[in-house]
């Protein structure tokens, strides 16, 4: 069963707030993405490594409220506030060749697997009922894409190599007992702290490494 980091995703208030961030943080483009019709959401997409990809993702102020809660927990009042000050992480996504394994092992609620497209992509992915994955939001999505190349193989490059997730939290034996039973551990590093958190740390194009917490 194939586990590997797919894409890592920041939250953002708006599309063009979250571009601004990164060009004056790091000097990277992230150009457009698409809509999510069901989620109300819409992104910015460029590609880390072959294979991998940063998301950037916002409300879509255009399209209507969907039918339930947005997924990375865009709905909830404490992230939309962070948001408004500065984009964040919001969540990461482990590509699994067998998503319905991924289920049947997990110690937590993960969501069912949504069947989802945009354009000539298919795929599906975990998404929690509540909007908010567990344990605080530091659970990745499982994502399984239907058929081959890897959409980040079509993506303008971000300049940008993911070096590390850390997943920061009050109790983080049980966030390693999680990422064990769903064979991810050597994917994220975790750490103990006062509130829960998500981070991602890159490696700029002039080899220096900043931290985006």
């Amino acid at each position: 069963m194939q586990n590997v980091i797919d894409h890592v995703t920041i939250g953002a208030a708006s599309l063009d707030q979250g571009v601004a961030f990164l060009r004056a943080g790091f000097g990277v483009e992230i150009p457009r993405g698409g809509k999510h019709p069901d989620m109300g959401t819409y992104n910015c997409v460029a590609r880390t490594v072959p294979g991998e990809f940063l998301e950037v993702i916002a409300i879509d102020p255009d399209a209507p409220p969907p039918a339930g809660p947005r997924w990375f927990g865009l709905d909830v009042q404490a992230r939309r506030d962070q948001l408004a000050r500065q984009p964040a992480p919001v969540g990461w996504v482990v590509r699994t060749s067998d998503i319905r394994a991924v289920q049947a092992a997990s110690p937590v609620e993960l969501g069912p697997a949504r069947s989802m497209s945009r354009g000539v992509l298919s795929w599906q992915l975990t998404v929690p009922r509540s909007g908010l994955s567990a344990l605080d939001g530091l659970v990745p999505s499982f994502i399984q894409w239907d058929g081959e190349p890897h959409p980040s193989y079509n993506m303008a490059p971000s300049g940008l190599q993911l070096e590390m997730v850390i997943l920061r939290h009050p109790r983080p034996d049980d966030v390693l007992r999680c990422l064990v039973a769903l064979s991810i551990e050597r994917l994220a590093r975790v750490e103990s702290s006062d509130a829960p958190s998500l981070a991602f740390i890159f490696r700029l194009p002039d080899g220096r490494t900043c931290q985006v917490s």
